[in-house]
């Protein structure tokens, strides 16, 4: 049986070289902290070393091949072997689609939340709602998810470039890499679960919200193949190096005070915006809720 790869022969060298690069690309983020990264700094200092934290994780991320150790193999190997399977198949599982109006607008809407409009608003209101009402918790996520997005962004820029890879409607060249696309790995899913990661880990202790991060970026993931503008190789590629990302930015540059008074009552709750508590009446059927403010 003869498997197409979608790409010249003379390429696939090349290829597998950067597939390598891909996925080591993230093993820093899902090992330790290597030790020339900067510990994790008093929260108010964020600002100030925003930019200069993005240049120790570009370093850290691209370099992180260098620190890949035997343990690695146990997500690198299946990782890597996933990805193989998926880029020989991916012509046939994206021609199986459909191309209905009503799945390509769907698709199109929930990707929205991993474009930079969608994504770079979530982080900007966990900022500004953190900043108003005093939340540490809540701000560090918006600029820790801000950092996230931009080392995603930069890194999503870079491989696209370097492999080139035809998007699912590119006609007969579709799937080809190194032919002028910019299909692989997918940028929306990067963004998506690099962001989704760092909320999950600041909110870990509410397991409501880290299902819903998760389950958001994943959903953000399926629609990009859905609506035909990736493979199923773009997407988990991008998927593993998004939460690697955000992985590393979270161990990185959190604050862990901010964990220990998380379980008291962190902050004073605003005198502006009322606490709202459910309300419930069993003998007289009553429902609504109660506004509380504090003074």
């Amino acid at each position: 049986m003869e498997i197409n790869l979608g790409m010249r022969s003379s390429n696939i060298g090349h290829f597998a070289i950067l597939v390598v690069i891909f996925l080591a690309g993230i093993s820093t983020a899902l090992g330790q902290t290597p030790a020339n990264t900067p510990q994790p700094s008093p929260t108010p200092s964020l600002e100030r070393k925003f930019l200069k934290n993005i240049l120790w994780d570009q370093r850290a991320i691209w370099t992180s091949p260098l620190h890949l150790e035997k343990k690695d193999a146990n997500w690198f190997v299946p990782l890597g072997l996933t990805t193989a399977t998926l880029i020989a198949t991916d012509r046939r599982t994206a021609d199986a689609l459909d191309n209905k109006r009503a799945q390509l607008n769907v698709s199109h809407n929930v990707s929205y939340l991993g474009s930079g409009y969608g994504a770079g608003s979530i982080v900007g209101a966990f900022y500004l709602v953190g900043k108003a009402t005093h939340n540490a918790r809540a701000r560090e996520t918006g600029l820790l998810g801000g950092e996230a997005l931009i080392d995603s962004g930069i890194v999503a820029a870079v491989l696209k470039h370097a492999t080139q890879r035809t998007r699912p409607r590119g006609g007969q060249e579709r799937g080809d890499f190194f032919d002028g696309g910019l299909s692989f790995p997918s940028g929306h899913s990067i963004a998506a679960w690099s962001l989704a990661t760092v909320v999950a880990n600041e909110y870990r202790d509410n397991r409501f919200v880290e299902i819903s991060a998760y389950g958001l970026a994943a959903a953000v993931s399926v629609s990009r193949y859905t609506g035909r503008n990736h493979f199923l190789s773009d997407v988990l590629v991008g998927s593993a190096i998004g939460y690697g990302i955000g992985r590393y930015v979270y161990r990185a540059h959190h604050d862990p005070a901010l964990d220990s008074s998380s379980q008291q009552t962190p902050h004073p709750h605003s005198k502006v915006l009322p606490l709202i508590i459910p309300s419930y009446g069993r003998a007289a059927r009553n429902y609504g809720v109660a506004l509380v403010w504090s003074f």
